[in-house]
């Protein structure tokens, strides 16, 4: 079969597919094997990718965490399992950039019906994370100033969508006019702001009327600059560094404001506590099924793994808004596939 495989650790642009064939994944006990149609593509595979990531697994290793794809015919099913083979699914998987993968079918849910490959390889990783990082960890309420950084990325727009979900008023950051607008059209926020400015912070205070921001969801790493805007007892959420940098956040500026740092490991939450794992998916699937949230797939899924690269070099670039998806069987572009 065909996979975007890690050899040796080397950045993602001289990873290529089609000279690397290899063997269809064997199941383990409790495992099904998943015929991927979709994966999402995400900044942190361009660190795994180079063994610069907080969990890396043994050499050689197929990239990718977030998949769609149906129920293989060609392995069988074990005891206790819901499934049944062509039955569509989706969930988190290391190995996703990949025809075919292995995996528990526990971390696996049913795509509800509507709901495309492609979108439904937005959701393990991309709109859980935001979920969690605003429900779980930051306690975001209705009424309540969320700044989101990013805003025109995948958690970012996500985080836009849910804080407005939760009844909260929402400014997203982004560093060129596209983006932002990109922010308005699809997050539905209140109010956009460069980031690029070195006094971005005032123009927040302007439009929280000197009050502040109560929360600060960061896929970046610009915690510290965003406590100059941020009001009493505010919650700032760690939910990743695409900036590069980890920061080393000075305590007496918590202090001053009494606010709160917290992070969320979303990764870590699906093996430490699956059952918070489990509700949020539940919650998370509550609100697509609602309207209030949208998976927005950035322009056009990349198609075939030989574009695996491609669109991780797009993120890197910033190129990308919404979510990136690469579609690995062609023919189920945009299709929405029967139950």
């Amino acid at each position: 079969m065909k996979a975007f495989q890690v050899k040796e650790h080397l950045h993602p642009s001289k990873i290529s597919v089609s000279d690397i064939p290899i063997s269809k994944p064997n199941t383990a006990k409790g495992e099904v094997l998943v015929d991927v149609h979709a994966a999402g593509l995400n900044f942190f595979d361009i660190l795994q990718s180079q063994g610069k990531y907080q969990t890396q697994p043994p050499l050689p290793f197929v990239l990718g965490a977030e998949l769609a794809g149906t129920i293989s015919k060609t392995a069988p099913i074990p005891d206790g399992c819901p499934y049944e083979p062509g039955d569509r699914v989706f969930g988190y998987a290391q190995g996703s950039y990949a025809e075919h993968v292995a995996v528990s079918w526990k971390t696996l849910l049913p795509i509800p019906e509507g709901v495309t490959f492609e979108e439904a390889a937005t959701i393990p990783l991309t709109t859980t994370t935001s979920y969690a990082a605003l429900v779980d960890r930051a306690n975001a309420q209705p009424g309540e100033w969320v700044l989101v950084h990013a805003g025109a990325g995948g958690v970012g727009l996500a985080a836009c969508q849910i804080a407005k979900a939760l009844g909260c008023k929402v400014i997203a950051t982004a560093s060129s006019e596209s983006k932002r607008s990109i922010c308005v059209q699809h997050g539905k926020v209140n109010a956009v702001v460069d980031y690029s400015r070195e006094d971005w912070q005032k123009e927040v205070m302007r439009i929280t009327q000197g009050k502040g921001v109560n929360v600060v969801f960061d896929p970046v790493g610009m915690i510290i600059p965003s406590l100059k805007c941020v009001a009493w007892n505010a919650r700032l959420v760690v939910v990743g560094f695409a900036a590069g940098n980890i920061e080393k956040i000075p305590a007496n500026l918590l202090l001053l404001k009494q606010a709160s740092v917290t992070g969320v490991y979303w990764g870590g939450t699906a093996v430490k506590d699956p059952p918070s794992t489990q509700r949020i998916f539940m919650e998370v699937l509550q609100l697509l099924a609602s309207g209030q949230v949208k998976q927005v797939i950035y322009e056009k899924p990349y198609v075939g793994l030989e574009n695996v690269n491609v669109g991780l070099k797009d993120i890197e670039d910033r190129k990308v808004w919404g979510k990136a998806v690469v579609v690995i069987k062609s023919h189920d572009y945009a299709q929405k596939a029967k139950l």
